[in-house]
């Protein structure tokens, strides 16, 4: 049986983004890189909503096979080229925005998330999530997130979302703590009763 598996950044005030949804604010260094690169890894799969997805479409492709591109972009840009399964959660997408990922991505409506979602835990392998705010605290609220991984960053940055809106009073188990030489951000993962 899988796990759905949530990573992101979160500020020390407890936003996932600066003002107008700047990503950009969030203090991302090489440790935020390192640590996406460990989770990855671990991944059979990945699951988003529409934002995180087009975000990474835009992205992610012209790393592959990029000498330019930093070089803790390549495994990343690498598991997508590789056609990992991704599925995107969204009324609004359609396949022809889905570029060069159209064959590894399955587009579920929200109305049947909750089914989908569950179906992706009844298989083996972990389905991951980068971002995917909305989509991430909908699950947890509905009993349907195995793991948080939260990457907390060292900057208060006063943004619009706040992390854990809307989900309900939620018992979280510790399962590590990580840091690393030269950041000050650190990853506290946490297994839920329900995972």
């Amino acid at each position: 049986m899988g796990k759905i598996v949530v990573c992101t950044m979160v500020s020390l005030d407890g936003y996932v983004e600066g003002p107008g949804g700047d990503i950009m604010a969030m203090p991302m260094d090489e440790a935020f890189a390192r640590h996406n690169i460990d989770r990855a890894r671990s991944a059979s799969s990945f699951l988003f909503g529409a934002t995180t997805y087009r975000g990474a479409l835009t992205y992610w492709p012209a790393q592959h096979g990029n000498p330019d591109a930093h070089p803790l972009d390549h495994y990343i840009a690498k598991r997508y080229a590789d056609g990992i399964p991704i599925t995107v959660v969204s009324d609004t997408l359609t396949a022809a925005e889905t570029g060069p990922w159209r064959d590894q991505t399955t587009i579920v409506r929200r109305a049947d998330s909750h089914e989908a979602v569950a179906k992706l835990r009844a298989r083996d392998g972990d389905a991951l999530m980068f971002g995917s705010l909305a989509l991430w605290t909908d699950l947890m609220a509905n009993g349907l997130v195995d793991e948080l991984h939260l990457m907390i960053g060292p900057k208060t940055v006063a943004g619009d979302r706040r992390v854990f809106t809307g989900v309900p009073e939620t018992a979280l188990r510790l399962v590590g703590v990580r840091t690393w030489g030269g950041s000050d951000n650190v990853v506290l993962s946490y297994a839920t009763n329900q995972g």
